[in-house]
C-alpha cells in the first residue's frame, strides 16, 4: 500500500490516487500532489485555484489603499506574485502604487 499523503482540505488519512490526482473520500476534494506547496500550506484564488510563487493575477474588486487617493481598480494585472505567510499572502508590485500585500481571495489567475 503506498503512502499518501493526508487531504490539505480536511486532514483525512483516507485519501486514494485517482488517475493523475489524489482523492478525499471524507470531503470529496481532488487534488494534483505536485501543486501543492512545500511547507504544506496551499494558497487559492478567489475561484479556488492553486496559486504558486511567480504566477501573475488580476484583481477582482476595487480594493482600497490606506493613504492613497485612489483604490486599486478591479482589473489590475499584477505579475511576479510571491507566496508568504500571514493574512495578506501575496507579496507582489503594482504598477502606480509599488510594493503590495494582498489577500489571494481578492485575485484570480490570469
Amino acid at each position: 500500500m503506498e503512502n499518501l499523503p493526508p487531504c490539505p482540505e480536511c486532514g483525512s488519512t483516507y485519501t486514494y490516487q485517482s488517475v493523475m490526482l489524489l482523492a478525499c473520500p471524507e470531503c470529496g476534494h481532488e487534488w494534483n500532489p505536485d501543486e501543492v506547496v512545500e511547507d504544506g500550506s496551499v494558497v487559492k484564488d478567489a475561484n479556488g485555484t492553486i496559486l504558486q510563487d511567480g504566477d501573475s493575477v488580476v484583481v477582482v474588486k476595487n480594493l482600497p489603499v490606506k493613504g492613497a487617493p485612489k483604490p486599486i481598480k478591479s482589473g489590475t494585472k499584477v505579475k511576479n506574485i510571491r507566496l508568504t505567510d500571514g493574512d495578506h499572502n501575496i507579496s507582489c508590485k503594482i504598477d502606480g502604487f509599488g510594493s503590495m500585500a494582498l489577500k489571494s481571495e481578492f485575485v484570480k489567475k490570469a
